[in-house]
């Protein structure tokens, strides 16, 4: 199985090599791709160091899959040259995200709309990522009418300048910056630009993404995002509305049995989710487990994940697995 990794030197795209590495995907050639200024840099994959190609020679090279981590207009531009050559792409940016004729793939999900017709194959924002995987099996047993999400998301997601920034300022020193306000014992509720509804284009993300990766336009989503000076993951509070009511011992249980779901939702010892905890690991962690007492059939919850890691890198390489798994792509390879 020949793979590239598209932005192979960014924070994402060396976390996706780290997550084939650990993850033990059939890699037989890996290509590491970057922009022209990275070119002939070298990657470690394995103990090995790879030199980094441009998109050219990569696509000569003709790769099964490329995983491409390099922003939205490098992959308008060049995702459609890897898909004409018959390479299966699977970008993490936002550029594909709502396009109809895309499908857009959380596998604990929604990895059943695949097809091997499909060449563009986007990956969903990371705060959505680890809601759907939560609201899921949720929305199955219970039907989810509506969702009020606020989000408290690490610096890691914005990338590399934004965690020297942080580090920055708590040294004091005056660095590039990455936010238009210090971020540093601070909390911005702006992820992203603004939009015309006064939204931001984070916030609006999660509210589209979520009802085109659940299948269900029905589902009535609002939320609110928010940059804290954290690592280690994204955390949001979310509070759901369901048709039906639940017994709240058999939904800790559900979701305790789902794939990809870790319950941490105890207390009395005072065990519930943080980023910390999240840090490196490729679960969603739920907790804070309770009825909204001020309306019928409705849940609070905290959900946690690694934003680097479920968030971007391991969702991607997920989507690889089972593309490889079902013969969708490249060579036919076991389960």
């Amino acid at each position: 199985m020949k793979v590239a990794v598209v932005g192979a030197t960014g924070l994402v795209g060396t976390k996706m090599l780290q997550v084939l590495e650990e993850r033990n995907f059939p890699v037989t050639e890996l290509i590491p791709v970057a922009s022209a200024k990275s070119v002939g840099k070298e990657v470690i994959y394995k103990g090995k160091p790879y030199k980094v190609v441009a998109v050219e020679d990569a696509i000569k090279q003709k790769p099964d899959i490329a995983l491409f981590s390099a922003g939205g207009s490098t992959s308008l531009e060049q995702a459609p040259l890897f898909a004409e050559a018959g390479i299966t792409v699977i970008d993490n940016s936002s550029a594909w995200r709502m396009d109809p004729t895309k499908k857009l793939v959380v596998p604990e999900v929604n990895a059943d709309v695949l097809t091997a017709e499909d060449k563009i194959i986007a990956n969903p924002n990371c705060s959505t990522i680890q809601m759907v995987v939560a609201l899921k099996p949720l929305h199955e047993k219970y039907k989810i009418k509506r969702v009020v999400v606020s989000t408290y998301q690490s610096v890691t997601g914005t990338g590399v300048k934004a965690v020297d920034q942080l580090f920055n300022e708590r040294k004091g020193i005056d660095g590039p910056k990455a936010y238009p306000y210090q971020i540093d014992l601070n909390v911005l509720p702006h992820i992203d630009v603004f939009t015309e509804n006064g939204y931001t284009k984070e916030e609006m993300k999660m509210i589209k993404e979520t009802k085109k990766i659940m299948g269900d336009d029905s589902i009535r989503v609002t939320a609110t995002t928010v940059r804290i000076p954290v690592m280690g993951g994204h955390s949001e509070s979310v509070n759901i509305e369901f048709e039906n009511d639940f017994d709240l011992d058999e939904l800790r249980k559900l979701l305790s049995e789902s794939p990809g779901i870790v319950v941490v939702d105890d207390v009395a010892n005072l065990k519930y989710p943080m980023p910390l905890d999240a840090h490196e690991k490729d679960e969603v962690f739920v907790g804070r487990l309770r009825r909204d007492e001020t309306q019928e059939n409705t849940l609070n919850a905290w959900i946690v994940s690694d934003n680097l890691r479920k968030g971007a890198a391991t969702n991607a390489v997920q989507i690889a697995e089972y593309l490889v798994a079902k013969n969708l792509v490249g060579q036919a390879v076991e389960a």
